[in-house]
């Protein structure tokens, strides 16, 4: 098995890992051209936890979010390139706006987002705090992004 899963194999594979006396950590985002930025952010989020879990937006969620032309990269190769960082143990895609659902389904006992949040302003604090999970904050100031990236290409193509 790969380390790209479906949803209810990383459900089964977070209860076993708890079981075990693990902790398992969730981070998400939509990892559309890969960066240092994403690097250091799973790093970190890794770095809490004995076990990482990825959640990777879909094509149709990151096309909601971010608008036309995006993403750049498919969501079968952002997750193929997600799971190929050292320290991530599984990678689920999912196709909601929110990453509420994955969270309702693995439970993690943290829930880690990048530097552009603050722990009162992560949009699932509620849920994760609901069942007696943890959120937390992991990697470097938020001096990267796709957007950016995307927008020093097409200046330098102009």
């Amino acid at each position: 098995m790969g380390r790209v899963v479906d949803l209810e194999t990383a459900a089964a594979m977070t209860v076993a890992a708890r079981r075990a006396g693990k902790t398992v950590a969730l981070a998400n985002g939509a990892f559309d051209l890969l960066h240092v930025g994403h690097v250091r952010y799973l790093k970190g989020a890794r770095a809490l936890a004995d076990v990482l879990v990825v959640a990777v937006n879909s094509d149709l969620s990151v096309r909601r979010a971010k608008g036309p032309g995006r993403p750049i990269i498919g969501e079968d190769e952002r997750a193929e390139l997600v799971a190929a960082i050292d320290g991530v143990d599984w990678v689920v895609v999912f196709g909601d706006d929110t990453v509420v659902e994955v969270i309702r389904r693995l439970q993690p006992d943290l829930q880690v987002k990048g530097t552009d949040y603050s722990p009162e302003s992560i949009p699932e604090r509620d849920v994760v705090l609901a069942y007696g999970g943890r959120v937390v904050i992991a990697g470097d100031p938020k001096d990267h992004s796709t957007t950016a990236l995307v927008g020093r290409l097409k200046k330098e193509r102009g």
